[in-house]
Order: structure tokens, then sequence, then C-alpha cells
């Protein structure tokens, strides 16, 4: 039987990404996900419920991540899951996490958060125009 092991996700980080790099070099970043659901309980009201997601990205996605993802940031990730096995104090602990293969910044422009400047700076003044005695009628030719 032929097996398929594919996830997309859209939510908000929950918290800001750390980029480390293995020791030969590899870089890797653990980023948190919250992913927001609203359905009708049996009553007919609307609950919300979150499912907190743990991700891991690896290589130049891992680099872009930890430079331009942040607490909040919207985001969709696709990878696959995989299923971490490990004994702690004798027993034996598992867990669930998605292996992100692509990432989507979702919303706005964002910076990266190494070079962000004074929202002051960033601004571009507007152009201002200047009636000529070659536009009679005062409008700017385009």
């Amino acid at each position: 039987m032929a097996s398929y092991n594919k996830v997309i996700l859209v939510g908000n980080v929950t918290r800001d990404p750390e980029l480390v790099y293995t020791p030969n070099g590899t870089a890797v970043t653990e980023l948190g996900l919250a992913i927001n659901d609203k359905h009708k309980d049996k009553q007919g009201e609307w609950v919300e419920s979150v499912t907190f997601v743990d991700v891991t990205m690896w290589q130049r996605q891992a680099e872009v991540a930890s430079e331009y993802l942040k607490k909040g940031s919207p985001v969709l990730i696709e990878g696959r899951l995989q299923l971490d096995s490990w004994e702690q104090d004798g027993q034996k602990r598992s867990k669930l996490k998605v292996v992100g293969d692509r990432m989507q910044m979702l919303g706005g422009k964002s910076e990266p958060q190494s070079t962000q400047e004074p929202e002051q700076s960033r601004q571009q003044p507007e152009p201002s125009y200047t009636e000529t005695s070659d536009s009679p009628s005062g409008d700017v030719p385009f």
C-alpha cells in the first residue's frame, strides 16, 4: 500500500524563531504555530479552539524564517509529519511535529528583524508638483 505524508498549515507564529547551526553547518530553526478553529458545538454556540504545532525548518528555509518571522506573524507551512521518540527518566516519550519543506509568509510587508529601522527613516517624502506655464489647466501631463 502506498503512503502519502503531506501537511499544509496556516497559522500564527507563537514565539520568535531562533536560528542555530548543526556541527556540520546546517541551519535549523524551531518555531511554534498556533492554528485557530471556529465551529459550532451541540448547542449551536460558536466555539473557538487553538491547536499548537511545533515546526522544524532546515537549511535556507530556516534562515529565512528566523530573519523575517516573529511572534504573531501569519504564515503558511507546507511539510510532513514526523514522530520523534526518546526516553526520559526511564519512560518512553514521543512527540508528533511538522518538518517544514516550504514556507509562505502571509500578511503585510515585513522587513528582516536584524535590520529594522525607525518608522521615520523608512518613509519616503511625498513628491511635490508645481504648476508650470506648459500646463495651463494645472494638470500634470503623464
